[in-house]
């Protein structure tokens, strides 16, 4: 075995590899004294075709060195054809064999063979000039053939016709038909038009992920900006049009791929050492200081190697390196280069990983390609990894894995599946949440909400309401539940029940918020050690007066969640998101679906609809709220028959806006009466409640506007919004005690003043 290991490792030496459904020929140029290239060298080609000869069922391949040059399917099957080519004419064709060239006339042999020797061996060396050469013979034959006498004819025209059908059968290659366009200014020996089509993906030695570095031909550059974690690791993000494509491309060019040679040995090397001691799985169940550690570790370990090899190293160079080792070692590669991109929302990985680009959804550019080619070895890494960090299993058995990714301030859903449920096998699905929190503000800001709905919100959350955040998929609702608990006094305590941490817990705390987190059962698991989610809420009861907030009403936990309600056990703001389109189907899922008897479903006070719009041409789409609707009491079975939903605002598609209905505005809400049912001066009074909407409406564009004035969008964040609802509940509380209401022409002016003075105070 030793010494099988040590003639892979020889130079020149080859191994073919299974890896994601497909065989993937490597061979070793390492130590070699020139970088392998199919383009630049005619022996490299000739020894991949050869290679290819001997292995016809490969698909991919590999020339390793410092880096490895990964040649992909169409670049190979180019390969392929000419080895398949090659065999036909030797093995069945015979075309160097007596019987074959001589034709009766063995004074011909001689010559005929030393040519189709020679075409024979330029084929694989240079099929192009073989191609020219063939057409060059024929010619040179066929004049032959008018200086030959009669007797001599016969067997010219059966050699001709040999030589014809040669050039035929490499005419329709894949190769030279997509050399053409490029052969009008060829000339001998002229390598130049394989650049063109051999362009191979370059992957550095420490990683198994390919990335296809080159910008494509005929590519238009839509736009390009930077990314980073930090000062030393930038990357450069270029979106790309090409002609004919719906989607655009989203081309990513990390540090890790424009390093020097001298630094990639540095990382293939440390990275040798470190496989040799990844973490415990006790301690991935702390991420941030496993990896801290790490780094610490990777800068140490290339130092000294640095040292050895002779190669300097400066201070900014060893903290990208180790970066990038950590990265690639115990993390998860370029799909943390990715989520560094804060205009990143969503990251697709399918089956097969290994044969399909990463697919992105970007904020500006909606659905994009990208140029990374995952490596199934990276794939199966990070699936073990997050098995760990999950402590939730993921096999045959429970082929579903939900779970979250935290590195630094980047927050990330993560859904996996595997087989049986994905046939062709591990495919991920990432949700990158923004770093700071949403809130109303910003989401006015970008037109998902309009001032008017962000009032009534935070009205109904101050009214101690019910209320759901519905939509489909990547709709924004648990976006906007996130910035729905900003509007939350910090004073009363949340208790917020997930089973994936999506919700900003962290940010809230940091705000000094009185908040507990429960993680709970994934509705997915059939058995785990975790709480269920009915369990978790009922537990939630004992823990005193709070809010509660459930990540996601998704099966049976919606039942002990309604009996709380109905039971008047939540004193508080109760909020949740929950899959559905109106609100009918949000009813539908709940009566339905998840069997909460019709009539538990009236605890329900309000139902926020969101969901993405679309552009005319199918190509863009725009988060927005749709539908801000109250759930009346009246009803018995049906309440769509029995008109049991009021929509109160209502998305107008040629405005792009939510407006209010005649129902809001002529205070026919049966909600919203019911808030001010318990407080002094607003019960009865229609005028003191539609004012007191219309003043948080008024402070929450305010916000905006004062962002844009200013160009300072800090202003519109989660700290500044927090500090803003403070302050309007402290000059409320003041101005009410003075005049028995918080009316809003003295209130915000009151907090206009106190808006300039805090800017003033605040060095953003």
């Amino acid at each position: 075995m030793p010494e099988k290991k040590q003639e892979k490792n020889q130079l020149y030496s080859s191994e073919v590899k299974r890896e994601g459904g497909e065989d993937v020929l490597y061979i070793n140029y390492l130590g070699a004294p020139f970088v392998p290239s199919i383009a630049e060298y005619p022996e490299v080609m000739e020894k991949v075709i050869d290679l290819i000869i001997e292995n016809p069922n490969i698909s991919r391949v590999v020339l390793s060195q410092q880096k490895n040059y990964n040649y992909d399917f169409k670049e190979t099957r180019y390969l392929i054809e000419i080895a398949q080519l090659y065999t036909y004419l030797i093995k069945q064709e015979k075309i160097l064999s007596k019987e074959k060239l001589s034709l009766g006339f063995d004074q011909f042999f001689a010559k005929r063979y030393n040519d189709l020797l020679s075409f024979s061996i330029l084929l694989k060396r240079d099929p192009i000039l073989a191609y020219f050469e063939i057409k060059k013979l024929i010619i040179e034959e066929k004049i032959s053939y008018n200086k030959l006498g009669i007797a001599y004819r016969a067997s010219q025209i059966s050699y001709v016709g040999l030589l014809e059908k040669i050039l035929q059968l490499l005419e329709r290659t894949s190769l030279i038909q997509d050399a053409i366009p490029y052969l009008e200014n060829y000339t001998r020996g002229d390598r130049s038009i394989y650049y063109k089509l051999f362009k191979p993906d370059i992957i550095p030695n420490f990683t198994f992920t390919r990335l296809i570095t080159d910008i494509p031909d005929n590519a238009e550059i839509v736009d390009q900006y930077e990314i980073s974690g930090e000062d030393y690791d930038v990357s450069t993000v270029t979106i790309l049009r090409k002609e004919n494509e719906p989607k655009l491309i989203y081309h990513l060019s990390p540090p890790e791929h424009n390093l020097s040679e001298d630094f990639n040995e540095l990382l293939n090397l440390a990275r040798n050492v470190l496989i040799e001691h990844q973490p415990k799985a006790e301690e991935f169940t702390d991420t941030e200081r496993t990896r801290q550690v790490f780094f610490n570790i990777s800068k140490d370990l290339l130092q000294e190697l640095a040292q050895t090899k002779g190669i300097k190293i400066s201070y900014n160079d060893l903290n990208k390196l180790a970066t990038i080792l950590v990265r690639h070692t115990i993390g998860f590669g370029l799909i943390e280069v990715i989520l560094q991109d804060k205009k990143i929302q969503d990251i697709s990985l399918n089956a097969p990983i290994s044969t399909t680009p990463i697919f992105v959804r970007h904020q500006d550019y909606d659905e994009c390609l990208t140029n990374i080619l995952p490596s199934q070895d990276d794939a199966d890494s990070w699936a073990a990894k997050f098995r760990l960090i999950s402590g939730r299993p993921l096999d045959e058995a429970n082929p579903i894995l939900d779970t979250q990714l935290e590195i630094g301030k980047i927050r990330s859903r993560i859904a996996i599946i595997q087989r049986p449920l994905s046939p062709d096998g591990l495919a991920y699905s990432i949700r990158r949440h923004r770093d700071d929190p949403w809130t109303y503000p910003l989401f006015i800001e970008n037109k998902m909400l309009n001032p008017l709905a962000a009032g009534l919100l935070s009205f109904l959350v101050d009214g101690s309401r019910t209320i759901l955040f519905a939509g489909t998929r990547s709709s924004g609702k648990t976006s906007l539940l996130g910035s729905t608990m900003l509007e939350i006094i910090p004073k009363y305590r949340i208790i917020v029940i997930e089973d994936s941490l999506e919700l900003p817990v962290e940010a809230l705390k940091k705000l000094n918020y009185n908040i507990l987190r429960m993680k709970v059962r994934s509705a997915l698991l059939k058995t785990t050690t975790e709480v269920s989610a009915d369990d978790g809420i009922r537990t939630s009861l004992r823990l005193g007066d709070s809010s509660l907030i459930i990540g996601e009403v998704r099966s049976v936990e919606a039942q002990a969640l309604y009996e709380a309600m109905r039971v008047g056990a939540l004193a508080n703001v109760v909020a949740g998101t929950i899959h559905g389109a109106s609100p009918y189907g949000v009813f539908d899922r709940v009566v339905n679906d998840l069997k909460v008897p019709a009539t538990s479903f009236k605890a329900t006070d309000i139902i926020v609809i969101s969901n993405p719009i679309k552009s005319p041409d199918g190509l863009h789409s725009w988060k927005r709220v749709l539908r801000i609707s109250e759930v009346r009491k009246h009803w018995k079975e049906d309440p769509l028959e029995e008109k049991g939903f009021v929509d109160l605002m209502k998305y107008n598609v040629e405005k792009d806006q939510l407006e209010p209905t005649d129902d809001l505005i002529n205070g026919d809400s049966e909600v919203i009466k019911e808030v001010a049912s318990s407080v002094k001066g607003w019960a009865g009074n229609w005028d003191a409640i539609w004012d007191n909407i219309i003043l948080r409406a008024k402070i929450k564009e305010e916000l905006v506007n004062t962002a844009i004035k200013l160009n300072n969008y800090k202003i519109l964040e989660a700290e500044f919004n927090t500090a803003s609802n403070h302050a309007f509940h402290k000059i409320s509380d003041e101005i009410r005690e003075e005049i028995g209401l918080p009316l809003s022409e003295r209130v915000f002016p009151a907090w206009q003043k106190w808006l300039r003075e805090e800017l003033k105070k605040r060095k953003f």
